[in-house]
């Protein structure tokens, strides 16, 4: 199975990129979002990858970064998402944004990716609200899944420390990220951990 890939952009599609590894193309599948985020054709690039292997085919989905892959992976898990649509998904909203709008129940913001409906995304956001992947780093006070590189997803300390006091409290992490990311929004960088759990608290009663 392949994890990862390291290579030369070789050339780039509608919706996949050729990764030259070692002499070797590789045909990898990417949300609209990761393609861009790729340097130019000749240079070098890193990607995350899920590899399907079905009785007539192994495919190749590239992300730019391990949490992309989580949510990915997590999106396939509810009924009338294929690959096609956690793709469409991740092409309009960052993993945070998608964070964000499942802990807000913001359906919406899910709609607006191509293939996804009202209905499906209201069930995007009743059966991942508890599912999703621990929340206990930010970015710009936005939450991140947890399973990135440490240094490049480490939160303020009081931050973490709210979210921390939020779940002990019984809230679930997702929930818990969303309502101290918004406190920490409104209340800028210098929040300190009580101030944030305290309007945290306010934002989980909304």
């Amino acid at each position: 199975m392949i994890g990862r890939l390291k290579g030369v952009v070789d050339g780039i599609g509608e919706d996949t990129v050729i990764l030259d590894v070692h002499g070797v193309g590789y045909v990898c599948h990417c949300s609209a979002r990761t393609l861009q985020t790729l340097p130019p054709v000749g240079e070098a690039a890193v990607l995350t990858i899920e590899t399907y292997v079905r009785e007539d085919m192994i495919r190749l989905f590239g992300f730019v970064s391990e949490e992309e892959r989580d949510w990915f992976r997590l999106l396939g898990t509810v009924q009338g998402v294929g690959v096609k649509v956690a793709l469409a998904i991740l092409s309009v909203l960052k993993p945070v944004e998608l964070a964000t709008a499942i802990a807000l129940k913001d359906a919406a913001a899910l709609a607006r990716a191509n293939g996804v409906g009202k209905k499906l995304a209201e069930r995007i956001c009743q059966e991942l609200k508890d599912k999703a992947p621990a929340f206990g780093a930010t970015d710009s006070g936005m939450p991140h899944p947890a399973g990135t590189d440490a240094s490049a997803r480490s939160a303020p300390k009081p931050m973490a420390d709210a979210v921390s006091a939020l779940v002990n409290l019984g809230y679930p992490s997702l929930q818990a990220t969303a309502a101290v990311a918004a406190a920490s929004r409104n209340l800028g960088e210098t929040a300190t951990t009580e101030q944030l759990i305290r309007v945290g608290l306010r934002e989980l009663a909304k």
